[in-house]
């Protein structure tokens, strides 16, 4: 299935968006628009697919949901430091292609400590938190304390066992339900993942570190769709 409501009027989808009832709004973490860039200034070199995988991807996610409002949740630029002129030219294309479709809020994420330079003459706001439908949207490295609460911040994934041996890697959205804490995918296709396991040192944000991570519903993202993997305590008892 490409979409599964998991409470009433938020839906997940695979196309690594949240899409919650009110305007329509999409709601996607983590872009980390110029990881290509930062990485070439450590001397690894990748092609230049990030943004244009980013955009086709938003075109596509702009026509399946009309959203009249695009929360943007952190980590939108990669680079910590100050963005030359390839970083801040890739982070106004995706501005301005989501600025012609709809409301875009951008939330600053702990990547994003330039971010307001580059968007200000767009006329965008860079903000700490929005309030959607009686959700806080927040990055996530920061726990407001407000529930329940939508983040990105994690780029969860689990490891499924295979039958021989080895495993596979799903990114995957988190529902924490009883605590009220929602985690996204990141929506970078260069975003490895963070293997989300029992043990609370393994996660990052501390919102999903608070909650009963380990009883939360586990939904992976796949070319065939959202798939139900249980909760991460049962999930070894899957294999494929």
């Amino acid at each position: 299935m490409r979409s599964l409501e998991i409470l009433p009027g938020v839906r997940i989808t695979s196309d690594r968006c949240l899409v919650l009832d009110e305007g329509p709004t999409v709601v996607l973490g983590d872009l980390h628009l110029g990881y290509e860039r930062a990485l070439e200034n450590e001397g690894v070199y990748l092609p230049r697919i990030n943004t244009g995988s980013i955009r086709e991807a938003l075109n596509d996610i702009l026509c399946r949901y009309e959203p009249s409002r695009v929360v943007l949740l952190g980590d939108i630029k990669h680079d910590f430091k100050r963005s030359g002129w390839e970083e801040k030219n890739e982070v106004k294309k995706i501005f301005s292609l989501l600025g012609e479709a709809a409301e875009v809020v951008p939330i600053k994420g702990n990547h994003d400590n330039y971010l307001q330079n580059i968007v200000a003459d767009l006329g965008f706001m860079a903000v700490d938190y929005v309030n959607i439908m009686g959700f806080r949207l927040e990055h996530g490295h920061v726990d407001s304390g407000v529930r329940p609460v939508i983040i990105g911040h994690e780029h969860p994934s689990v490891r499924i066992p295979g039958s021989v041996g080895g495993s596979l890697k799903i990114q995957c959205f988190v529902h924490a339900k009883e605590d009220g804490v929602i985690v996204l995918p990141p929506f970078s296709p260069f975003a490895s993942g963070n293997d989300l396991v029992l043990d609370e040192k393994c996660v990052m944000a501390p919102a999903l570190k608070g909650s009963d991570f380990q009883n939360a519903d586990i939904y992976g993202v796949t070319d065939m769709g959202i798939i139900r993997l249980g909760t991460l305590s049962t999930i070894s008892d899957i294999s494929l």
